[in-house]
């Protein structure tokens, strides 16, 4: 709604004003002096304000400046006296859409507060358009030849309700993946689960994908509904595909086919509504055709559609991209402005092999902000968090280390608890997470490191 509020000590002006534009579509609430404007301002939110300058106790300019700290980008357009004219130009300065000069012509007035809420829309449709552009998959996860290919198939699946299996090694995003799937498609509005079968017991998983009835088996005190019937509607993710025994693969067959499920203890289905994803770090045609380990029938229906993830190494390209990405998000989340990485250091995120694919890198990130004493990553920042692979190997296998190194690494870890504590103002709680162990780990190395 084109709402203005008027700001004027003049009661006859300001009916003269809400008149005018009541006769021009505008609606209009009002305020005799700056403070009043400054408390229905923060309540109701007009569009538009349009401010006297001269007023007494709280001045045209004072209340601007006090109405920018609210809104920023709120247009206010002064009214002044034609002696005040320089005043006025002082008010664009800091913040001032235009200004009109008394007497008012009203004319130029409707014009220039049309132009104002034509300029309001403008800025409205650009915040959504960029809004579009940032959320965009392009932006949330490269632009590289290697994951274009995969932005492409995501495209295609998404609104169809194909099963489809995710194959990428550790790291290399497939739950994102997943779930940028899941709201592209026609069951963004209902639940996106997940479940990991590497972190359930092999005797729990039947229950966990499909629930259970009461007594179904000891410790079953009461029924419970699985994985299965909490994504009704939506898509459930089931991480860890490999890790299926091949009685669940049996019932996960199943599930996919008869679109039911039989809860442990029950031989009566439960119809169910339900997109799979199933994602792993395993060549899963090697474990069909090869190992025999994973059910060919149920590869052919759960892999409707494959997408392969690639490496980070093969998208050499994007560790600028992903690199700048993370720093931004740190830096912001520590409140320190780092903005930059030296070519140096940017070298060497190219040249090393991540074995860990994003996930590490956005850890080595994280942590060159936090040891960063500049607004720029240098490669000291860095040197220590992205050792080659086998040089860690070699490292761990050896008998002895010598002194310097353990010296070393220790210093490097203490720094970092150091800076973790300064940085979280001595918050425990927010050290470990922002070190990303756990607090009585991080108490522990507190204790020993006498810090």
């Amino acid at each position: 709604m084109n709402r203005v509020l008027i700001v004027d000590d003049d009661n006859i002006l300001r009916l003269a004003i809400r008149e005018n534009l009541k006769d021009h579509g505008f609606s209009s609430i009002e305020a005799s002096n700056g403070r009043e404007a400054i408390k229905i301002f923060q309540g109701l939110k007009p569009s538009l304000v349009l401010l006297d300058l001269q007023m007494p106790e709280l001045n045209g300019i004072d209340t601007l400046k006090e109405l920018k700290k609210i809104d920023s980008e709120v247009p206010v357009i002064m009214v002044t006296a034609h002696a005040d004219i320089p005043t006025a130009v002082e008010a664009i300065k800091l913040g001032a859409y235009d200004f009109i000069s008394k007497p008012i012509d009203y004319d130029r007035l409707i014009l220039t507060l049309k132009r104002a809420f034509e300029n309001i829309e403008l800025n409205e449709k650009i915040t959504k358009l960029n809004n579009e552009v940032e959320s965009s998959l392009e932006y949330l996860i490269g632009k590289g030849k290697a994951i274009k290919k995969v932005i492409h198939q995501i495209h295609q699946i998404a609104r169809s309700d194909f099963s489809l299996i995710l194959q990428g090694e550790t790291g290399t995003g497939k739950s994102f993946i997943s779930r940028a799937i899941h709201n592209l498609s026609d069951r963004a509005k209902g639940p996106f689960i997940t479940v990991d079968i590497g972190t359930l017991p092999e005797t729990l998983i039947e229950s966990e994908l499909f629930g259970h009835e009461k007594g179904a088996f000891t410790g079953a005190e009461k029924k419970k509904k699985g994985y299965f019937e909490m994504a009704d509607g939506g898509t459930l993710l089931i991480d860890e595909l490999q890790n299926l025994t091949s009685h669940v693969q049996g019932k996960l067959l199943m599930a996919v086919e008869e679109k039911n499920i039989c809860p442990v203890g029950t031989t009566h289905p439960v119809k169910t509504n339900v997109r799979i994803i199933g994602a792993t770090n395993k060549d899963i045609r090697k474990l069909v055709m090869e190992q025999k380990s994973f059910r060919e029938d149920l590869f052919y229906r759960l892999g409707e559609f494959m997408i392969f993830l690639p490496p980070l190494r093969e998208r050499i390209e994007d560790i600028p991209f992903l690199a700048g990405k993370f720093f931004s998000e740190v830096s912001e989340d520590l409140n320190k402005q780092v903005n930059s990485i030296s070519e140096e250091a940017m070298s060497m995120l190219k040249n090393h092999s991540w074995p860990g694919n994003i996930r590490e890198l956005k850890n080595v990130i994280r942590r060159a902000v936090l040891f960063a004493d500049d607004e720029i990553i240098n490669p000291e920042h860095i040197e220590f968090l992205i050792r080659d692979a086998d040089e860690d190997q070699q490292r761990e296998s050896s008998s002895s280390l010598d002194e310097c190194s353990v010296l070393s690494l220790k210093d490097v870890e203490k720094k970092a608890i150091q800076k973790a504590l300064q940085v979280t103002g001595g918050n425990k709680t927010k050290a470990a997470a922002l070190l990303q162990i756990d607090s009585t780990t991080l108490r522990r190395k507190i204790k020993h490191y006498c810090i």
